[in-house]
């Protein structure tokens, strides 16, 4: 029978000799109680605690500077599973009535007047133990008879679905063993090339044309690594619905010329022969979204088709639905591949010499995409070695006249000011220096209290701000930054590695003025920067 866990007991002061003392106090009964006591010092670090144990009862210091033992108590008895933790608050002042009752509406239980009186103490946390031991084993019991019950029940359905089951089970492990097995592999290249470059750079006697040409290795390396991670969060973010479009008239005749060229200009298409018969078609589409469903294919078929091979690309509109088809003369695909190739983990026969790589995820994320615009996609073939061909299917609307952007503003301005607070030391010294290359002046902090300390000195025009600081996050910079009369009028951007939806309307909500994903591309950077600057106080935050 497996053991029950000891109940915990959280002591929370910010007083290191208070809680020293009374760490050690109930460390004495520990073993006769069968409990386990574990310290905090501030009413932040209970909460980290709260999250990772479950706790028989909680000992909170009343006066602690930041967060006090009230709004600690209130904090924790807002998350569901720590709602019921009963808190015994430890004060060295005698509460008046109002104060017991603020306690008790906080979700206090009890209080203990300091110095301790070790007895009355011992009483207390015997009877919370003894309760959570108790619990825990009618918790106990009670999974295993619904466990059982569960069994019962399901044990003639299971027998007959279990081979199946067995047979889908190791597919799918297959499956997931060579797509992570292909992640190393793809990972591991441009690491390899990233790692080569740089050491290359320092090696002495190395010449300028070396240099220079190991840096582009390095950023065109950086930027697929960059491809790789995109593509695994995009399908999660497909697969879970929470890929917003932004959707306007778009010609999908131009978005194909575009988008080849830019695969003729990187060299991609240089041992192929590529052919192309687009016609303005006009679609309500997500510009990003949709290029990225093209390069997926056009991937899809280099990936497959040797060098010498054919590439054909075809668009047109008919019954008012916009038909786009990539065409290739590569390996094929089975008939028993030829359903699942839209399937997350499936790829086709892969060898190790393959030029492209790739992660086998590319035709699932066409797929979902393409289903968040109202359309559809299929393959076709027929067979191994007779190439492939992949349709999309797109609703159409009427041809929309196109209006030109108004020129851009290229006179020369003064740099702003600019506060970078990134708790990543190599990634804050690399963006403040190439912030500084670029004419900004750059003063940087390693954490959030340090941030708002360096904008309250320097004013600057613009800070950047990391969301995953130590000590407090950069939601909470940014609202403190908006309360200070001193700092309200800075302008503030999010630097953050979650690009979902309710990401950014937090980011928003806490009252940053933008929000970018990391990594940060430079001229996406800048062009941030610049835009940033350019709103006015009323429109900064709309």
């Amino acid at each position: 029978m497996r053991l029950v866990d000891k109940p915990k007991i959280l002591v929370v002061n910010d007083d290191a000799n208070s809680l020293f003392a009374l760490t050690n106090l109930l460390e004495q009964w520990a073993s006769q109680e069968n409990y386990e006591v574990v310290a905090a010092r501030s009413g932040e670090e209970a909460l980290r605690e709260v999250l990772t144990h479950d706790f028989a009862v909680i000992l909170l210091d009343v006066n602690m500077p930041g967060m006090d033992g009230f709004e600690t108590a209130e904090a924790i008895h807002q998350r569901p599973r720590s709602s019921d933790i009963p808190i015994i608050f430890i004060t060295a002042f005698v509460a008046d009535e109002l104060d017991r009752l603020k306690a008790y509406q906080k979700g206090a239980v009890d209080f203990l007047f300091t110095p301790v009186i070790p007895q009355i103490l011992y009483a207390k946390i015997s009877v919370f133990v003894s309760l959570a031991t108790k619990n825990e084993e009618l918790r106990r019991q009670a999974r295993q008879l619904s466990q059982r019950t569960a069994d019962l029940i399901a044990s003639n359905q299971r027998l007959l679905r279990e081979i199946e089951e067995r047979k889908t089970a190791e597919r799918a492990s297959h499956a997931k063993d060579e797509f992570l097995a292909m992640l190393g592999h793809e990972l591991r290249n441009p690491l390899s090339a990233i790692s080569s470059a740089a050491s290359l750079i320092g090696l002495p006697g190395v010449n300028a044309d070396s240099v220079g040409h190991a840096k582009k290795i390095i950023q065109r390396q950086s930027r697929h690594l960059g491809r790789i991670v995109d593509d695994l969060l995009d399908l999660s973010r497909a697969m879970s619905g929470k890929i917003l479009l932004n959707r306007l008239p778009l010609d999908m005749g131009a978005l194909l010329k575009t988008t080849l060229e830019t695969f003729r200009a990187t060299g991609r298409l240089e041992d192929y022969h590529v052919s192309a018969e687009v016609a303005p078609c006009w679609v309500n589409g997500d510009a990003t979204r949709l290029e990225q469903v093209i390069s997926n294919l056009l991937d899809n078929a280099l990936k497959y088709t040797p060098p010498g091979g054919r590439i054909e690309v075809l668009s047109d509109v008919d019954e008012g639905e916009v038909t786009i088809s990539v065409h290739d003369s590569g390996v094929g695909i089975s008939a028993d591949l030829l359903p699942q190739v839209f399937d997350v983990f499936v790829q086709g026969a892969s060898t190790l010499d393959r030029a492209q790589g790739g992660l086998g995820i590319g035709l699932s994320l066409v797929r979902r995409l393409v289903e968040l615009h109202g359309g559809n996609v299929y393959a076709e073939s027929e067979g191994p070695g007779e190439g492939s061909t992949f349709t999309l299917h797109l609703p159409c609307i009427d041809h929309v006249t196109e209006t030109k952007a108004p020129p851009m503003d290229t006179s020369e301005h003064p740099k702003p000011a600019v506060l970078l607070v990134e708790d990543n030391d190599d990634g804050r010294e690399m963006m403040a220096m190439m912030l500084g290359c670029y004419g900004y002046p750059v003063q940087h902090a390693a954490d959030g209290f340090q941030g708002l300390a360096t904008a309250a000195a320097a004013k600057p025009d613009i800070a950047l701000v990391d969301i995953g600081l130590p000590g407090i996050d950069g939601y909470e910079v940014a609202r403190r930054m908006r309360a200070n009369p001193e700092t309200h009028h800075i302008k503030l951007i999010a630097l953050t590695g979650y690009g979902l939806a309710d990401d950014q309307r937090r980011v928003m909500d806490a009252g940053f003025d933008m929000h970018l994903v990391k990594p940060v591309d430079v001229d996406l950077l800048l062009r941030a920067i610049d835009e940033c600057m350019a709103r006015t106080p009323a429109t900064a935050r709309a």
